[in-house]
């Protein structure tokens, strides 16, 4: 990736100027990947073509350095997902209510969905270095008081703030390889961030599932402890790629920081409530997608106009960008969907407790994990966008073959499909970062990072509403058509009554009453097992859908696509 200046954009207007010594200038002035304490390039040198020298080389320390920020990255992603397999647990040790306790997990996506895209903005004004090390101790901090909280109530608000800082970790991770590592590195570095990104969702529900059954579910939140005080430390000593802007805190957008907050924080909120409230019958739902809608145009029109805006959109004025980013927002209905429904599927039909649904789901994470170096080696042969197509093909397939649910699935049932979809994540996830990310220049990458992650969790967000949506609305259909078929007047319904009349009979007081009440449940679960095959089969719908944008990419590589901004 060259390095390329311009002092009349938006992210160097307000920069300081140069050094007089030597001709250096300072990190904000050239957002260059090199960073303070080393030689930078003088101005004549700031364009080098492509492999000349426009990336120092990369030390052990940065090595250090950025695995350690990998970990954070691990670590706030992980938590996610990480209470899903144990929600009873929370409730019944917080004495919560079923509609409480969903909010474990809302609170913490809401307010990491608000921080995502405002880090590229801290990021410059404090740096990597500072902002990383901030998230990571505040994100230890909460989980502390998350594993010793005694009331729901307080337990969504230390969930908010630890996914609120603990968010900063996600798109500075991705924002640092790209400007860190030159292109032929690029490859290795983005293995090992799929790898991170795609498996700790869906290990999350295996290690909850683990740690709630073995210990408690405090654990699921003291984990984070010990890790995180490693990441703080070495985040602190080691990490050092860019400097910090203060003049950039002039003019700080807050009124663009409050209706973004809005309008991210209320369109999460309906996205996750709204399945389960009816949408806008409930009027907390329909109140917050008022507060969405007016936020969502004073946001665009704030940063549309404002001199140094919260969040800088000309990214999507690269093509690739764009379209990296819609396939970032397809990923995330798909990891966080299938992360989703599975484990609901093997509780609610199979009545599996969290430690059996985190054996079965920990297939996936073995198979993403074999295919890395598969993908890696083949991101340097194979052009990135055929491989995006081969892991969306294969995403699709896995999804599918997962449509063919049983009342009787179980490990072995299940095993192929989370094979296939464990094998395709990394297929998709190395090249589709590339495209996004591979044709910017660096001083647009910690914005454009934001922005990219922030479309992974709407998809994530948005795609789970719809399946609660189908859920929903399938059941009903399924159980009236199932319903409708217990005809007394049927032999086969009558000899089935009859039958288990008499395996009750002598057992409970009454009888055919018992033996009505088996039959409901039995129609119950099957109509359950048709919505479940239902959502699966709409998710591979979307996933071999998402094939038809292929011939718009662009290949990728050689320099930063500049004209088109």
């Amino acid at each position: 990736m060259t390095a390329i200046t311009n002092d009349d954009t938006p992210s160097t207007r307000n920069a300081v100027p140069p050094t007089a010594a030597g001709g250096e200038a300072a990190a904000p002035r050239l957002p260059s990947p090199t960073p303070a304490g080393r030689d930078a390039a003088a101005p004549s040198q700031a364009n080098p073509p492509p492999g000349a020298g426009a990336f120092r080389k990369v030390t052990g320390r940065d090595w250090a350095g950025f695995l350690s920020m990998v970990v954070g990255m691990f670590m706030a992603i992980l938590d996610i997902q990480i209470v899903s397999s144990s929600l009873s647990e929370i409730q019944a040790g917080l004495a919560a209510s079923a509609d409480e306790i969903s909010w474990v997990q809302t609170s913490y996506l809401i307010a990491e969905v608000v921080m995502i895209p405002l880090s590229g903005m801290l990021a410059r004004i404090l740096s990597t270095r500072v902002l990383f090390t901030f998230a990571a101790a505040g994100f230890t901090l909460t989980s502390v008081a998350c594993a010793f909280t005694s009331s729901i109530e307080s337990m969504i608000v230390w969930r908010a703030l630890q996914g609120f800082i603990g968010g900063a970790m996600i798109p500075t991770v991705f924002a640092t390889s790209f400007s860190l590592f030159p292109p032929e590195k690029r490859a290795g570095v983005s293995v090992m961030i799929g790898l991170v990104a795609t498996m700790a969702p869906t290990l999350g529900p295996t290690l909850g599932g683990w740690l709630t059954q073995s210990f408690s579910w405090h654990w699921l939140f003291l984990a984070n402890v010990l890790p995180g005080i490693a990441v703080t430390s070495l985040v602190w000593t080691l990490v050092d790629v860019d400097k910090p802007n203060p003049a950039l805190r002039r003019g700080f957008d807050f009124l663009g920081l409050g209706l973004m907050a809005a309008f991210l924080g209320s369109l999460e909120f309906v996205v996750e409530e709204g399945p389960r409230q009816d949408w806008f019958e409930d009027e907390y739902v329909a109140a917050f997608a008022v507060v969405a809608a007016v936020a969502c145009v004073g946001f665009f029109w704030r940063v549309l106009t404002y001199r140094n805006p919260i969040v800088e959109l000309r990214a999507f004025l690269d093509r690739n960008f764009a379209i990296g980013s819609l396939y970032s927002f397809i990923i995330g209905i798909g990891l966080y969907g299938a992360v989703y429904l599975q484990p609901l599927f093997l509780a609610r039909v199979r009545g599996f407790n969290s430690l059996q649904i985190g054996t079965i789901m920990f297939v996936t994470g073995a198979f993403q994990f074999m295919s890395a170096p598969i993908a890696g080696a083949l991101s340097k042969k194979v052009d990135l966008r055929v491989m995006l197509g081969m892991g969306l093909t294969l995403f699709g397939t896995g999804v599918w073959l997962n449509a063919q649910l049983t009342n009787q699935s179980g490990f072995w049932e299940l095993f192929l499909p989370q094979a296939v979809r464990g094998l395709s994540l990394m297929l998709c996830f190395i090249p589709v970062n590339t495209i996004a990310l591979g044709t910017l220049p660096p001083e647009q990458l910690k914005n454009a990072s934001g922005l990219y992650n922030l479309m992974r969790n709407l998809g994530g967000a948005i795609g789970l509403a719809a399946i609660n949506t189908v859920l929903i609305d399938r059941l009903a259909l399924h159980m009236n058509r199932l319903g409708d078929n217990l005809n007394m007047a049927r032999p086969l319904v009558q000899d089935t009554i009859d039958g288990l009349t008499a395996k009750f009979d002598g057992m409970v007081l009454d009888p055919q009453g018992a033996a009505m009440k088996t039959l409901a449940g039995i129609v119950q679960r099957e109509a359950l097992v048709l919505t479940f095959n239902d959502c699966l089969l709409l998710m591979a719908g979307v996933f071999f859908s998402a094939l038809l944008l292929m011939p718009l990419v662009r290949r990728p590589g050689g320099k930063p696509a500049a004209a088109d901004h």
